[in-house]
């Protein structure tokens, strides 16, 4: 099966509702629907023929301070993962950083579990997008619901508002 891909601004209902309202800050970005049931980056890239290098996941992460929770995004290559307890904790000035609990992650983003996407998340959240994706021409990641998926360029995750670009992968 391959992936047929649209402008995500006119396919607003492949979206979750926080991702269709942000979309169009996204301008180059592209949506194709998928069986949810291969929503799984591993399930996805071998079923729709996406090379894990051209995969990026973002992964809901939860820094405390001082009784403070704060959280943030971490974009990484499916081919890697974000250093969490190393470069996003220190960045993010916590004692402790870990990922948030599922159903917190699903609450706080009003998107599924398998589909969380940087667009659209709370504006108050720090983005924070390994420099492997942001250096990436093009990179498939969430579009909130589990039944599609986005692809980006690097550049455009690297621009959204809230985003800066680290060295997060180890």
């Amino acid at each position: 099966m391959t992936l047929h891909w649209v402008p995500a601004a006119g396919r607003t209902d492949l979206l979750a509702e926080p991702v269709a309202r942000a979309i169009g800050q996204v301008e180059d970005a592209r949506v194709a629907e998928i069986d949810p049931e291969l929503a799984d980056t591993a399930a996805f890239c071998e079923r729709y023929g996406v090379a894990m290098g051209d995969s990026a996941n973002c992964v809901v992460v939860a820094a405390k301070r001082g009784g403070e929770v704060r959280y943030a995004a971490c974009m990484v290559l499916a081919t890697t993962r974000a250093d969490v307890n190393g470069v996003v904790r220190k960045h993010l000035g916590a004692r402790k950083a870990s990922f948030a609990p599922m159903e917190e992650a699903v609450e706080l983003t009003a998107m599924e579990y398998g589909g969380i996407t940087p667009v659209g998340l709370p504006a108050d959240w720090p983005i924070l997008v390994d420099t492997q994706v942001a250096e990436h021409p093009e990179v498939v990641i969430g579009s909130g619901l589990r039944r599609s998926k986005l692809a980006v360029s690097g550049a455009t995750l690297a621009g959204l508002k809230g985003a800066e670009v680290l060295s997060l992968s180890v």
